[in-house]
């Protein structure tokens, strides 16, 4: 179905154009919505009195591209990944990645206008990124990434023969305390010398 944009519309067209789509989208979506109109003699007649609006949105939106063009080429863009010690990122730089950074430094910028070589960069090193802009301006960006390095807690392995030591220690610490009760132990009590009985004493021989 052929359909004349009545608003921009990316990436299905802007203001003016004409447009195949299919009906139901047309019908669902398009038309309730004000963004396209039936291309028919009439809206034609409407859009041709309208060129010389469109086209004038056309030159500023020219002018803003330049513009933005000039401001993200002089970017010193620098994204920072998590990294091992080879350079090779854990997990890798996207077109959303780059988005994303670029929302940091003030510019809302879509996913789907951001262009990598390859799709993704996995390693640190400096990479070109082409953002597009409006019909044919594209901004050149010059991207860093630089790897973060990751700690890695390795656990401390236990002494070698710790377990023997300990359980060979545990009978001396059983003597030495054993040893100590009995040096601590009184001794035990003499028993006392008998005591002898004193002897009768002898008879007086004068008394016999």
């Amino acid at each position: 179905m052929k359909v004349i944009l009545n608003k921009d519309l990316s990436p299905l067209g802007e203001e003016g154009d004409v447009k195949e789509v299919a009906r139901g989208y047309a019908r669902n979506y398009l038309f309730p919505r004000g963004i396209a109109l039936p291309y028919t003699d009439r809206t034609v007649a409407l859009f041709e009195s309208r060129k010389g609006d469109i086209e004038a949105r056309k030159e500023e939106k020219r002018k803003d591209a330049l513009g933005l063009k000039e401001k993200l080429e002089g970017l010193a863009l620098v994204i920072v990944m998590p990294a091992g010690p080879n350079g090779k990122l854990y997990g890798a730089v996207t077109s959303q990645t780059v988005a994303d950074e670029l929302v940091k430094q003030g510019f809302q910028i879509e996913r789907k206008r951001v262009e990598l070589p390859g799709n993704s960069f996995k390693s640190v090193g400096k990479y070109k990124v082409t953002v597009k802009l409006y019909e044919s301006a594209a901004a050149e960006l010059t991207i860093t990434v630089e790897g973060q390095p990751i700690k890695v807690e390795t656990p401390s392995a236990p002494a070698r023969g710790g377990g023997r030591r300990r359980r060979d220690a545990e009978p001396a610490e059983v003597k030495q305390e054993t040893a100590g009760q009995q040096e601590g132990a009184p001794a035990e009590a003499e028993s006392p010398a008998p005591v002898e009985a004193p002897e009768a004493a002898a008879p007086d021989a004068g008394n016999q």
